[in-house]
């Protein structure tokens, strides 16, 4: 697609036309909603569904990181704490170092603890731009996070983890 609109044209033209996408179903697993998804699927299962949903070929950061602000206020601090530490510790394991994080992206802290929802959602939009695998690793072992994003175009992506828990239904 040349630009966002024409992707968001399609996604509107494929959802109006009944288009799904299909993925593998080695478990034939069915969820009763995101919940239910969150706390039975394999983290194997969520990280393979958000790395083919979310990512910055198909949906911008300009999209993406307003959509992570609003969802990243919404989650409980003890919640927003432990994306944090789980970002920090991907991006450790990157060689960034939290320190650096911290000077690099204007955090208030490195510690996950007094870290903010602006400085999770900092994170959250420098790992999605510069660190796309370690976005998929954080959400598959924080699936929480996923269900307050609310952009239509993030929520077409979403439409392959619907399809996922309604399985055979119709």
């Amino acid at each position: 697609m040349a630009t966002s609109d024409d992707y968001k044209r399609q996604v509107m033209k494929d959802l109006a036309g009944g288009d799904k996408e299909i993925l593998p179903d080695e478990s034939n697993t069915d969820y009763q909603n995101f919940d239910d998804f969150a706390q039975r699927s394999s983290r194997d299962e969520r990280h393979q569904i958000f790395s083919r949903s979310f990512h910055p070929d198909q949906v911008p950061a300009s999209q993406m990181e307003p959509e992570l602000q609003k969802a990243i206020a919404q989650i409980k601090p003890n919640e927003r704490h432990d994306v944090a530490q789980e970002f920090l510790s991907h991006l450790k394991k990157q060689g960034l170092g939290d320190r650096e994080l911290e000077k690099q992206l204007g955090l208030s802290s490195h510690n996950p603890k007094q870290m903010n929802a602006d400085d999770v959602s900092k994170l959250a939009g420098f790992a999605y731009h510069n660190h796309p695998n370690v976005f998929h690793e954080v959400l598959a072992d924080q699936p929480a996070l996923v269900k307050f994003l609310s952009n239509p175009v993030i929520g077409a992506a979403l439409g392959a983890i619907a399809a996922k828990w309604m399985g055979g239904r119709r």
